[in-house]
């Protein structure tokens, strides 16, 4: 009896090991650290609160979004650090970041501390977003480069559960602090530092393991994560309707986390099935044990392993075909990352502007304060809407159709100036319909790119050019937001004001009132975006013949081979993770 209970609390131990150091359980805390680092999308919440406390106008506001998006989107460091180190070191860097610029922002604006100058509050906000590169970039490559052939669904439902993120901490930030929204700043400073932390040892890179029925997995993953949007999309209708209080916000945010932990189920099933086929297996007598004190003495390089230093600047023009493994420097001069760069500076950028500008423009158009928490809500969930949808389902197109991904970005990017010209009209209620489209375009529009710079130019260095792809949302932004939509506000109200007879005083907010406040940024916004549209239309035509071909023919050949040699499962961590015995299965 006594044998017989050690023997199973030693088989639960055993269990529990292995789903800890699996590859799904890997995506799944993933998709928790991703779901509460899209803090970024939040800025329209808390801007009023930065714009009156510190007496802003807009074109000053607009600077500060610029400098969000510029640390947003400037993920290169990170990308840097991730080559070099390993992957704790980059989701604690992460979490220090964001935790210490938030704090700065929330002193600041509850007026713990003399007010900052404007050079000052910039940095802080940089800094703050960009500290969300380091756990996007350690979870989202690691999670690629441990299923390179499912990489479009990868992407997508990490990407979606940023889009998503804002929503989530939405409903998290009632029920902790009511409506007090200069808290919101001290939430996002502290609950994105702590989740990252709790995975450090859980986030690593894995040998690849070909395993039937990967993408049927990753199809459970998004009808989870389908599930928790659509039950934030009616609770935000409902909470739209009717005055929730703090015990309701509480009730709400109870089940979005227990939603959010769902997908844990999904993991412990599929190890459960490995589980028993390894017991099987060992039972039979026909699998081969190998007993490993020290893994890193048989586990392999993994795809896209570490580079030697200064490799990537030799041959910068003497580029390989696409689909090899690019260096940093080839890729970055290729005619085809320009074209990318180019079409997400006019789609990405136009995107944000209308994002970071929402409450502005929700204000001006008379609708109520608790509106604008709709419309954040609404770009968020449809922003995860138009990540996992348009991954998955491009996913699909290239694989049984052959599809090129590339059209399917061209596509969005075209849909997405419906909802400018929508903002740009003022059309009755449009701004509903504006938020859904503008937050499902950029959210398409994310993965895709990436997507599209992991299949063209390689992993090897893709944690680098994943971050390279995103220079172009910053630079977007700026134009669209400061020099054009910030500055044509601006420009409305002090006329609004001059009409009335009034001048505006030093340090004091700027406001205007009415359609015609942002109706030219826009106009000139769907122009920039078309012209996106067009330049894509090019990347298209260049990448027709790479898109007919077997693009993940190679990671299937080096997958067999490993498999071939007898190469040990990604159990093993970087050669941090010691084992008794384990048992290879069988491919499923």
């Amino acid at each position: 009896m006594l044998m017989a209970e050690f023997i199973c609390k030693k088989e639960m131990k055993s269990f529990s090991l292995q789903i800890l150091s699996s590859r799904w359980f890997t995506i799944f805390a993933s998709l928790l650290i991703m779901s509460v680092n899209g803090t970024s999308y939040m800025f329209g919440l808390y801007s009023g609160d930065i714009k009156t406390s510190l007496g802003y106008d807009q074109t000053t506001l607009n600077t500060l979004s610029f400098f969000k998006d510029l640390g947003g989107n400037l993920g290169v460091s990170a990308g840097l650090v991730y080559e070099i180190m390993p992957t704790w070191v980059v989701l604690s860097i992460g979490a220090i970041m964001n935790f210490s610029a938030y704090f700065l922002i929330w002193v600041t604006v509850t007026g713990r501390i003399n007010k900052p100058r404007l050079w000052q509050v910039c940095l802080y906000m940089c800094l703050a977003t960009n500290a969300a590169s380091y756990p996007n970039t350690g979870a989202l490559v690691t999670c690629v480069k441990n299923f390179p052939e499912s990489r479009g669904s990868v992407i997508g439902l990490l990407k979606g559960l940023i889009g998503l993120s804002g929503a989530i901490m939405t409903q998290l930030y009632h029920s902790f602090y009511g409506n007090d929204s200069k808290s919101l700043i001290l939430l996002i400073a502290w609950i994105p530092a702590i989740v990252p932390l709790l995975f450090l040892r859980t986030i690593r890179i894995m040998k690849v393991v070909q395993q039937e029925k990967e993408l049927k997995v990753f199809y459970k993953f998004l009808y989870a994560a389908l599930g928790l949007a659509g039950f934030i999309m009616l609770i935000i209708i409902i909470q739209n309707k009717l005055k929730f209080t703090r015990s309701e916000y509480i009730s709400s945010a109870t089940f979005v986390l227990a939603l959010l932990f769902l997908p844990l189920a999904i993991v412990i099933k599929e190890e459960f099935t490995l589980w028993q086929s390894k017991k099987q297996n060992l039972n039979d007598h026909s699998q081969l044990n190998v007993v490993a004190e020290n893994p890193s003495a048989v586990v392999t390089t993994p795809l896209g392993g570490r580079l030697e230093p200064f490799s990537c600047i030799v041959n910068i023009f003497n580029q390989p075909d696409r689909g090899e493994d690019y260096t940093i420097l080839q890729a970055i001069s290729s005619i085809d990352m320009l074209i990318i760069l180019i079409a997400t500076t006019c789609g990405v950028g136009g995107a944000l502007a209308a994002i970071d500008n929402l409450g502005q423009i929700a204000d001006s158009l008379g609708y109520k304060t608790h509106n604008i928490g709709t419309f954040i809500s609404l770009v968020s969930v449809w922003n995860f809407l138009g990540r996992v949808l348009a991954s998955f389902a491009s996913e699909v197109a290239l694989t049984k159709y052959k599809f090129p991904r590339p059209l399917m970005l061209t596509f969005v990017i075209l849909f997405s100036c419906i909802g400018h010209v929508l903002i740009a009209f003022g059309v009755g209620h449009s701004l509903y319909i504006s938020s859904i489209i503008i937050g499902f375009c950029l959210g398409a529009q994310l993965p895709l790119v990436s997507t599209i710079i992991s299949e063209i130019f390689g992993l090897k260095h893709f944690s680098t050019l994943y971050s390279v792809g995103s220079v172009s949302s910053p630079i977007g932004s700026y134009i669209f937001n400061v020099k054009v939509a910030g500055h044509l506000y601006d420009k409305e109200a002090l006329k609004q004001m001059e009409a009335s007879g009034l001048k505006r005083e030093a340090g004091k907010e700027l406001n205007c009132s009415g359609v015609h406040c942002f109706r030219e940024a826009f106009v000139i916004i769907t122009a920039a975006t078309f012209l996106g549209f067009l330049v894509s239309i090019i990347l298209v035509y260049r990448t027709r013949r790479f898109y007919k071909g077997d693009i993940y023919k190679k990671f299937r050949e080096e997958a067999v081979v490993a498999e071939a040699e007898g190469v040990v499962p990604s159990r093993e961590t970087e050669a941090r993770t010691k084992v008794d015995a384990v048992v290879v299965p069988p491919p499923q």
